[in-house]
């Protein structure tokens, strides 16, 4: 059983957080050339994507919960696995509070003809942070620090 939830954690993390990540980091050029299709399209990704990376989250917890060499693989009192689940949800946070919602708004914009050059960054800012905190819980994951 092990090895069937590592298997889908990992999966899982390819093909949810990969692409919530390439979503958040790519949505500002939608903005920056005024592609209203585009920004409507990168807001549901972002959107179904964040949802999904629940999974991620289930499937880690349930590989923890596993015993490999008779002992647990981990316990949620470890910081490497907390500090993890809080750098998630800020991520997840960024993308559903602050660049679903601006993508959302310049789409409308667009729509409107109205201009959007006050978005990209408001866009393009919070994609690099979620970048940035989900290559730290992959270092997290992978180091475990303290373990």
């Amino acid at each position: 059983m092990f090895k069937l939830l590592l298997a889908a954690h990992l999966v899982l993390a390819v093909f949810a957080i990969g692409p919530l990540v390439h979503a958040a980091t790519t949505a500002g050029r939608g903005v920056r050339t005024g592609d209203g299709k585009a920004t409507a399209a990168a807001a549901r990704m972002l959107r179904i994507y964040s949802y999904v990376s629940v999974l991620v989250i289930v499937a880690g917890f349930g590989l923890m919960s596993q015993k490999q060499h008779g002992e647990k693989v981990a316990e949620f009192s470890e910081a490497w696995i907390w500090v993890s689940l809080v750098l998630w949800a800020v991520a997840v946070g960024l993308v559903l509070g602050v660049i679903v919602p601006t993508l959302d708004r310049a789409t409308k914009q667009i729509a409107a003809q109205e201009s959007v050059v006050s978005l990209t960054a408001r866009v393009a800012a919070p994609g690099g942070v979620v970048a940035v905190l989900f290559l730290v819980i992959i270092v997290l994951m992978v180091y475990k620090p303290g373990h």
